[in-house]
């Protein structure tokens, strides 16, 4: 699999986040272009602890029972979506696509990038799992969009 920590690697994702436009038609679920990228760029927030997570108890168990089965498949089409990474509104493509653009290129740094080793959810993370995590959920999304 291909790595978010390897700069060529990393720089693939990025040509295909650059081929986006305001325009890229959803091949399935219910998100536009622009609230894709701000649903990602959220996500990857996480990872860096710029953005907080509220998980009950319940969910906390069900995030550990399915991490493994999860990181070690391909995401499914119209997966749920915790409330902090719905995006509804419309947003500045250019911004958010270079917002993105932004967080990504910081896995590149390397494994010392990530500073949450404790998901809310899907509990402990090795960089290995934050690397299948986000190179899954990217790519899943940038399919979404055709790229």
């Amino acid at each position: 699999m291909s790595s978010i920590y390897n700069k060529e690697d990393n720089d693939l994702i990025i040509a295909r986040i650059n081929k986006l436009t305001p325009e890229s038609p959803a091949l399935w679920g219910k998100m536009t272009v622009d609230q894709m990228l701000k649903h990602t760029e959220a996500a990857i927030a996480v990872a860096f602890s710029e953005k907080e997570l509220k998980i009950n108890f319940f969910m906390k168990l069900l995030g550990k029972m399915l991490k493994n089965k999860v990181f070690n498949s391909d995401f499914k089409k119209n997966s749920p979506t915790a409330p902090e990474f719905v995006f509804s509104d419309t947003y500045d493509f250019e911004a958010s696509k270079k917002a993105l653009i932004e967080k990504f290129s910081r896995f590149a740094e390397g494994e010392k990038s990530i500073s949450l080793t404790q998901h809310p959810f899907w509990g402990k993370m090795t960089p290995d799992d934050w690397n299948k995590l986000m190179w899954k959920h990217l790519d899943h999304h940038l399919r979404q969009f055709g790229v």
